[in-house]
């Protein structure tokens, strides 16, 4: 497994927080431009010199394709121009250090609905050891399910937290601090009625000339007193001041004895009738029903189970030390990003899970860009920033159709405008002027889908939900976002588009060695003078952008990018149809079985391949075949297309090893 750490050397740079470009930055630029040059000089070619026009059913297909493919391109070289790499010294080891007392309260939401308990309790218990002081930790689990036995196990992992040695000594701390202030108490309440006598002795003092000494000294004592702030006309009344004062803090001394049970149990109610929005309206329930304070929400899904440094390496991406004041102020990051790894990733990684190029390049270059990503789990976010740029959309939403009032509870704060709720909610926090930071280190770590019929659900809700946002909040014409940001959110979208191209290059092989029809005019020397140097300086590029990555996930993840290509298109058909899409939650366990019906479109094209080939082979072998070298060339082309759609069809079948 790839786990990325960068607190190695996190003490050994001025400053609290560095950021610099990720090496080998300038060999891919110089990479990207020449890729882009030979490109467009390809294009021009295919437009002007090499279009069928007695095969435009075809040709002009193929040519629509490459040229998306091309604007893919350059969206993706922008995309990675500036890969920041940051390095941050933890919470408790910033210069200057941030007094305890003044260190924020975090929430740790651990959203649910039908998970097993035992998963979500892995999950809390890793949680609740997080190495942060305990009365400013809270961890809620959010159960959308409202499930008894999830109720049942939240309620006996508190008892069991109040029973830890931390707790036990944070409770005899508050305890013995309770106590010293009671005694206070006591002494104030006894050294009032003195006070009183002492004051109207000291108005009516007729002692001899013995005693002014000692009277002087005690009317001066008392002024100083009634001087000292807050001011007052007696003693009496600066005690009454001071007695309020003290029962105040015993109240707030008390309150945080009860405030120790600091793991909790949330199910919200769901009224019939009114939309719920899945997991966005679980987490905006938990936000504004008040149960719910901490400065900042550290997001997790069930089964993602974080490191205990999990806090302190991410916070202090939010403080700015000001030396005119020589005070720590907040700034304007809304949220952090980490990177998102597996656990239970099988040899191999048959279903493509390892997402080292997103979590990795990718979303370094949105955070060049102030546009990284939240993706939902693994990630701290500033309640102020969803809380306001929540209520502002939630008052554009009910400016549109007052009956949204009944979700109220539920609009605000993360969105709910998609069932991919993290990208649209970084991007409404972007638009209002917030700032993003991705954080490239493994602090926590879940279950991946074992099955390919639930990484098929996850992928299709993952592309439904941005083509959602595309449709819905086109970042194009959103007020607030930077040119940059615009574009890199345009260009995860765009890129969901790409079955359609999938579905041209992989049959235009077929379609030729069962027709002899060619959308490409000619493939001579002027076809290879064109291609194979775009191609090739187009796979250096590819290369150098995905410098560090293991060979084998680089080529899982083309794999699953072209193999997807059903998938994808029936992600845009479902959404630009008007299809009723519902938030499907991820199953958590293994769904047994073999999958081939799911990849029936690969499996079809695959055999139609291998037929066609073997048809070429043999007319070849008859004497009937015209043009080979265009044959060796479309079987060039159709071997690698196989080889694209072999790892989905061998997911398909894949069954765990058996237990010995």
């Amino acid at each position: 497994m790839t786990s990325v750490s960068i607190s190695d050397n996190s003490s050994k740079f001025p400053g609290n927080t560095r950021s610099s470009l990720k090496k080998r930055t300038l060999l891919f630029r110089y990479l990207a431009e020449i890729n882009l040059i030979f490109g467009f000089w390809y294009l021009q070619w295919r437009i002007t010199h090499s279009v069928n026009f007695d095969a435009l059913w075809i040709s002009i297909p193929l040519l629509i394709a490459e040229i998306y493919s091309y604007f893919g391109g350059v969206m993706f070289v922008i995309g990675l121009w500036r890969p920041l790499v940051r390095q941050v010294k933890s919470f408790d080891q910033m210069i200057p250090p941030l007094p305890r007392s003044e260190w924020p309260t975090v929430d740790v939401f651990v959203t649910c609905y039908n998970e097993p308990p035992e998963i979500v309790e892995e999950t809390a218990k890793a949680a609740l050891a997080m190495d942060y002081p305990p009365t400013k930790l809270c961890v809620y689990v959010l159960d959308d399910g409202n499930s008894a036995d999830m109720r049942a196990m939240t309620e006996r992992l508190c008892i069991e937290d109040l029973q830890s040695p931390l707790l036990q000594q944070e409770a005899n701390r508050i305890d013995a601090e309770h106590s010293c202030l009671l005694e206070r108490l006591k002494q104030l309440e006894n050294l009032t009625p003195n006070t009183q006598a002492a004051e109207q002795w000291l108005q009516s003092s007729s002692e001899p000339v013995v005693n002014q000494i000692a009277t002087e000294f005690v009317q001066s004592l008392r002024q100083f007193i009634l001087w000292l702030p807050p001011n007052h006309q007696s003693i009496s009344e600066r005690l009454i001041t001071e007695k309020k004062a003290l029962e105040k803090t015993i109240r707030k001394k008390e309150l945080e004895l009860l405030e120790l049970s600091r793991f909790r149990y949330i199910a919200r109610p769901k009224t019939p009738g009114v939309a719920h929005h899945a997991k966005a309206g679980n987490i905006n329930y938990a936000i504004f029903s008040g149960e719910t304070a901490g400065n900042f929400i550290v997001t997790l899904d069930a089964d993602h189970i974080p490191k205990p440094n999990f806090i302190k390496r991410v916070l202090p991406y939010f403080y700015t030390y000001n030396l005119s004041t020589g005070k720590y102020d907040q700034n304007q990051i809304a949220f952090v990003q980490t990177r998102q790894d597996f656990y239970n990733i099988p040899p191999g990684d048959p279903f493509g899970h390892r997402a080292n190029l997103f979590y990795g390049p990718l979303q370094q270059g949105k955070d060049g860009m102030n546009a990284a990503f939240y993706t939902g789990t693994n990630a701290i976010l500033r309640r102020e920033a969803l809380v306001s740029v929540g209520l502002q959309n939630f008052a554009d939403e009910f400016a549109k159709d007052e009956k949204r009032l009944d979700e109220f509870n539920l609009v605000g704060g993360v969105s709910s405008n998609s069932i991919t709720e993290d990208m649209n909610t970084a991007m409404r926090l972007h638009s209002a002027g917030w700032k993003s930071i991705y954080h490239n280190e493994l602090l926590a770590e879940g279950l991946a889908p074992d099955d390919l019929s639930s990484t098929l659900k996850q992928r299709l809700r993952w592309a439904q939900g941005t083509i959602q946002v595309l449709v819905r909040e086109n970042p194009l014409t959103k007020s607030g976002l930077t040119f940059w940001q615009r574009l890199q959110y345009f260009k995860t979208m765009y890129s969901y588009f790409s079955g359609f191209a999938t579905l041209v290059f992989i049959s235009c092989p077929i379609i030729y060695f069962f027709t002899d029809i060619v959308p490409v005019k000619s493939y001579g020397p002027d076809f290879a003078i064109h291609f194979f140097p775009a191609f090739i300086i187009n796979r250096l590029t590819f290369l150098a952008a995905t410098w560090g990555i293991p060979a084998s996930e680089v080529w899982r993840s083309e794999q699953y990018a072209i193999a997807l290509f059903p998938l994808l298109i029936q992600a845009v058909w479902s959404v630009f149809t008007g299809q009723k899409i519902n938030f499907q939650v991820t199953p958590k366990q293994r769904q047994s079985g073999i999958y081939l019906r799911l990849v029936w479109p690969q499996l079809a094209v695959f055999i139609l391949t291998i037929l066609g080939m073997l048809w070429s082979l043999y007319r070849f072998a008859i004497g009937h075949l015209n043009y080979p070298e265009v044959h060796l060339l479309n079987c060039a082309w159709a071997i690698y297309n196989l080889l694209l759609l072999s790892g989905i069809i061998r997911a398909a079948v894949w069954q765990p090893p058996k237990e010995v």
